[in-house]
Order: structure tokens, then C-alpha cells, then sequence
């Protein structure tokens, strides 16, 4: 079968594959499509192309980029369902989930290219009382082709907070999506190529693709591209760092995570539990910033476990586009998950809700453990799964201590009616949610990144914008004045500059 994507007047991808490799429905192995599997000849083709009409969209400057990225939003909009169809198929999510990752993605693009001139923008700062016939200016200017490395399980929301953040800021992109979600990786590309078609009738490539598995990555990451953005495991963004590490070029590293969501004594627990819920088992937990980990401050914890099993015990997984959420789409996911389940309830944990029976290819019904070992893998380890680890604490304090105690560091969420905010600034993590979950990945102002083996780098917000740039400081002089920096300055100039300084910052703080 073939993609349903927009085809763009002239195709991106000129250069025949050697080979091919097809993208299934993981639900029933169906094919969405067939892709070709890129060398790195063609790779460098691709980032080549790229590059040759890199500069015409960095001189269009921030309206004219706006202007072209608000074009792409309407045509996203026009499509939406064109789109979230096709995601539904390549993850096997329901087709609701996929509409929501499509309508995060045009607030972002609006974000985007409304805030960049204001977050990018030339700004006089100032010069320093030594430096008073200097003017001094920083903007920040692009960086010229930024490869994109996407995952599979929000396979439009998590590389467009690259992509989109990338293009604003005045660079040209290659994307390389997931091999199990190419066809969507080739929607969003063929969809831009058709806008600038229409606004310009040129710049095809400007936003480019390459397709394959992790030796066309591998390419990308040497094509000499001038920075690489990733989105993956800990394990896979070490290989693609060391890969980087060979042309200096530098990287953007969005890994894994293993979030915890901390219940305090006064927190409303209904909402706790309905968050804890959704948190861990949407999208069949497939959530880097979802909730693995729960610590409950014992005074609650019974009340709030038996809220989270009821609410869990409801949910069913299924292929159906209304399903609540659908199956595992990395099959060898599958084998992680159940090891962890069997890990927790060998070493003393109990299934509150399923247990090892949940697992059943390529679905996993929701599974809910109490009273789990610390260094259980089921703690320590991300899963990808729909479970989640609900450990009760003596006091908000040791709920802390244990959710930084973990490697990972992406994201978490506090509840509690008097000091969430707090509680959350206490968290070694890139984001927080304050009496809700995964909220900050929905707010475009707000920077997304991890900390430890969650990765560095930040993407949505000014930091996002900024990632894809360089800094470029200016001294300007605006009129003549004895200058120090020349060997032509008057002998008393050094001097008197030192007792300058002195009468100035010896009274300043």
C-alpha cells in the first residue's frame, strides 16, 4: 500500500536506493508502506541539497520564515486527519492519541514562528564603563543544516520540536526517522516541499529526508551536518555520540527516562490517581516523560492505591481506532516488559492490577506493583510499558530522595495542595508538572530536556530556538577615543585605566 502523504511538485529524493525495507501496522504486520534504504553517498546527497539552499531561507529572515512555517501549519490543519491516520498505523495508536500529537505540533509551529525574532533578534547589551565608545550586540544566527534522528513512538510531536524549532531559527533540516515510522517522517517532509512549492517555487530540500535503519543514522551523523538532533535510548544516543564525536560535530541528546509522580499527604488524590493512570498507561506507556515511578506518602498510600487499581483495572488495550490505547509497537519491547514484572514480583512485589498474564503479543493489559524493591530493574530501569511501580514513603522528603536517585532525569510530577512547587524545585529533572502530569511537553514556552542518562540539550521555548544556533557577539566602536588596543597607546593609558577601575568597582557590588 502506498502513503497517503502530500506529493510535492519535485521529489526531495532523486537518487535511486539500493534497496528497500517496508514500514508495517503493528497490530496485524500489515505493510504501510516501502522505503528505500539510503547509503551514505545518498545521505551526503541529501544533506548536500540541503545545504545549497540553506542560506536563502536564512536570508528571508523571521517574517519570511514565519510567513512560510504559518503556511505549513494551515496545511497540517487542512490534514489533520489525513495525518493522524497514518500515525494510527504506523504505531498502532488510537487514532484519538494521534490527533492530539498532531494538534500539539501546530501549537508549536505557531510558537515557533511567532517567538523567534524576539528570542533570536540582535540586542544591544552593554559595553562596560571601560568599553563607553563601543557599542556591544548579540543575536543569535543559524548554524546551517541540523540532522534529526526521530523516534517511533510520537513519531510528528517529538522530532517537530526539532525540526519546526530548527527552521524557525533559520536552518536547513535532514530528517531521518524511526524505520518503524518512516511513511509519517515522509508525510511531513513531501508536506513542506508542497508548501514552498506554492509560496516560492524553490527550495526543495531545504527540508530533507533520509530513511533506513541505524547504518543510514550512522551516515547522517558523518555527512557533515552541523549539529545532530536525537531522540532515543541512553544506549543508542552513546552510539550516536561516539559517531559525532569523530567530526566534532555536536548533538542534542533527548534519551529515556524513568519519571516519578510523588503524592503528598494533602494532595487530592482522585486527580493523583486519574494522572498517575493516564500517565503510565497512554499511549500503552510508551512515554519517555511518562510515569514509571510513583512514591506515596504512607499516610494516603492505601487510599491512593485503591483508587489507581480501580481505575486501572478498567482499562483494556485493542486495534481499534477508539481503543484506549493500542499495542507495543517495538516488538522486542515486549520481552523487556515482562522481565521487569517477573523481576518485581520475584524479589517481593505484588501485582495490584494484572501481573504476568498481561503481557500477550503485542498487547500488554495495564499492570500495577506495590511495595517493589528499590533495585528491582521494574525501579531502575525504563520499561516502555503500560506499568507502573506505586511505592509508599514515610514522608515527602524520602519521595524526593528516592525519584533522585534514579540515573535518568527527564521529567516528573508533584502533587500536593500546599508545597508542590516546593517539592518540584527539589527535583533533579528537566521539567516538572505541578498537580498534573506531562503538562510542559503541551506549552511550546516551556525548554523540554533531562538531565544524567536522560540527555542534555533542550528543545520547545527560547532554549529550543537557541539550540540550533550560534551566538554571535558584536563590539562596534561608535566614535574615536584613545585606543588600548594598540601598540600606539600614550604610556598613562594603562594606568589610568587601572586607577579608573578601581574608583569604580571598589564602591560597586
Amino acid at each position: 500500500m502506498t502513503s497517503t502523504a502530500p506529493k510535492p511538485a519535485t521529489s526531495p529524493e532523486t537518487t535511486a536506493p539500493r534497496d528497500t525495507f517496508d514500514s508495517l501496522d503493528p497490530r496485524d504486520g500489515s505493510v504501510v508502506a516501502t522505503h528505500p534504504r539510503h547509503t551514505p553517498d545518498q545521505v551526503e546527497a541529501v544533506v548536500a541539497r540541503a545545504r545549497a539552499v540553506a542560506g536563502w531561507w536564512a536570508d528571508l529572515g523571521f517574517e519570511g520564515r514565519r510567513t512560510r512555517l504559518a503556511a505549513w501549519r494551515r496545511l497540517i490543519i487542512e490534514r489533520t486527519d489525513e495525518l493522524a491516520a497514518l500515525v494510527s498505523r504506523e504505531t498502532g495508536k488510537p487514532l484519538d492519541d494521534a490527533r492530539i500529537e498532531v494538534v500539539l505540533v501546530i501549537d508549536h509551529l505557531h510558537w515557533a514562528g511567532k517567538h523567534a525574532k524576539a528570542a533570536l533578534g540582535r540586542k544591544r547589551f552593554e559595553a562596560g564603563a571601560l568599553m563607553v565608545n563601543h557599542r556591544a550586540t548579540i543575536e543569535y544566527r543559524p548554524l546551517g543544516v541540523i540532522g534529526v534522528l526521530g523516534p517511533w513512538n510520537y513519531p510528528v510531536f517529538t522530532p517537530m520540536g526539532s525540526i519546526v524549532y530548527a527552521l524557525a531559527a533559520g536552518n536547513a533540516v535532514v530528517f531521518k526517522p524511526s524505520e518503524l515510522t518512516p511513511t509519517v517522517g515522509k508525510w511531513l517532509v513531501d508536506s513542506f516541499a508542497e508548501v514552498l512549492h506554492r509560496t516560492d517555487g524553490r527550495g526543495e530540500g531545504l527540508f530533507g529526508l533520509v530513511t533506513g535503519e541505524g547504518e543510514t543514522g550512522a551516515a547522517l551523523c558523518r555527512a557533515g551536518v552541523d549539529k545532530v538532533a536525537f531522540t532515543g535510548s541512553t544506549a543508542t544516543a552513546k552510539k550516536v555520540m561516539a559517531t559525532c564525536a569523530e567530526t566534532l560535530t555536536p548533538i542534542l541528546v533527548e534519551c529515556g527516562g524513568k519519571d516519578a509522580l510523588l503524592v503528598d499527604h494533602d494532595a487530592d488524590l482522585d486527580d493523583a490517581a486519574a494522572a498517575a493512570v493516564w500517565g503510565a498507561m497512554s499511549n500503552a506507556g510508551q512515554t519517555c516523560v511518562g510515569v514509571e515511578r510513583v512514591y506515596v506518602v504512607d499516610s494516603v498510600a492505601e487510599a491512593f492505591l485503591d483508587k489507581v487499581a480501580q481505575r486501572a483495572a478498567k482499562i483494556q488495550p485493542g486495534a481499534g481506532p477508539r481503543s484506549i490505547y493500542g499495542p507495543i509497537t517495538m516488538p522486542s519491547q515486549i520481552g523487556i516488559i515482562s522481565d521487569q514484572i517477573d523481576d518485581a514480583l520475584s524479589r517481593g512485589g505484588r501485582a495490584v492490577v494484572g501481573g504476568r498474564d498481561s503481557v500477550r503479543a503485542p498487547f500488554v493489559d495495564p499492570v500495577v506493583l506495590a511495595d517493589v524493591p528499590e533495585d528491582s530493574s521494574a525501579v531502575t530501569d525504563e520499561t516502555f510499558g503500560p506499568t507502573v511501580v506505586v511505592n509508599r514513603v514515610r514522608d515527602i522528603d524520602e519521595a524526593v530522595e528516592r525519584a533522585n536517585a534514579s540515573r535518568y532525569g527527564l521529567g516528573g510530577a508533584v502533587f500536593a495542595k500546599k508545597r508542590g512547587y516546593e517539592i518540584a524545585r527539589k527535583l533533579r529533572v528537566g521539567m516538572v508538572s505541578v498537580n498534573g502530569v506531562i503538562a510542559f511537553a503541551a506549552m511550546p514556552s516551556l525548554p523540554f530536556g533531562g538531565v544524567g542518562d536522560s540527555g542534555f540539550g533542550r528543545i520547545h521555548g527560547r532554549d529550543g530556538l537557541r539550540e540550533f544556533t550560534r551566538a554571535l557577539a558584536v563590539s562596534e566602536r561608535r566614535f574615536k577615543s584613545i585606543n588600548v588596543m594598540t601598540f600606539d597607546r600614550p604610556g598613562w593609558v594603562v594606568k589610568a585605566m587601572t586607577v579608573l577601575a578601581g574608583l569604580i568597582y571598589r564602591r560597586n557590588r
